[in-house]
């Protein structure tokens, strides 16, 4: 059964929390100039940034992980993304507000994310989060949809995995989340490509907005 009220909020970090298409797609486009090639429109880059460095690299130049230029390629977007990782990045605006009062209760928060912690750690850091736990994707030998960094994450917030919520824009997060005993909460404001329909997803709880799961929270 769903808990009304969570003991401890977990979130994904790209396209569930905080915004950072817009230097994921600049880094992206970095790699198109290095390559001679003009500029990819921004929403066909945002709709791929849940799926990592890999997936935009295809988009960038339409090698796969088995072309041998792939991981020169990978290199070089993660470099460029790595000097400007929270220079348009940000929060989504009504979870500045839901965690002002989630921490000022008291509550624990953290986030799991599959972002290596090169790159997660310093975009926090720059955006004045403070989350109680921070797993990301090198941080155990195993990553979502893997359920042990969740299980990770709420030892390290001393609450019952049963007890959290894990809020995500993809499905493997739900599928973490379902694997990890935890309450399966989709967006969908994230990163969702044209075809996905997220309501599909084997999620719990589904909001549309921020500004819902939001409101979702405050009035619990």
């Amino acid at each position: 059964m769903t808990p009304l009220r969570p003991a401890a909020l977990l979130f994904d970090l790209d396209g569930t929390l905080v915004d950072t298409a817009p230097d994921l797609a600049r880094a992206t486009n970095a790699l198109r100039a290095h390559h001679g090639l003009p500029a990819l429109p921004y929403p066909l880059i945002r709709a791929q940034v849940s799926n990592g460095g890999s997936a935009l690299v295809t988009l960038a130049l339409g090698l796969d992980k088995a072309h041998p230029e792939h991981q020169a390629a990978r290199d070089f977007l993660l470099a460029a993304y790595g000097e400007a990782v929270a220079v348009d990045s940000r929060i989504f605006p009504p979870l500045e507000r839901l965690l002002a009062h989630w921490s000022g209760a008291g509550h624990p928060w953290g986030i799991v994310t599959n972002k290596p912690r090169a790159y997660a750690a310093p975009l926090v850091h720059e955006l004045g989060l403070v989350p109680g736990t921070l797993l990301c994707a090198d941080d155990l030998p195993v990553k979502k949809p893997d359920p042990a960094p969740l299980h990770e994450a709420a030892r390290h917030l001393a609450v019952a995995a049963p007890a959290c919520w894990y809020i995500g824009d993809h499905v493997r997060d739900m599928q973490a989340a379902r694997a990890a005993g935890m309450t399966a909460v989709a967006v969908g404001y994230g990163y969702l490509e044209e075809e996905d329909d997220y309501r599909q997803w084997p999620a719990d709880l589904w909001f549309d907005t921020a500004e819902a799961l939001t409101e979702a929270l405050l009035l619990s």
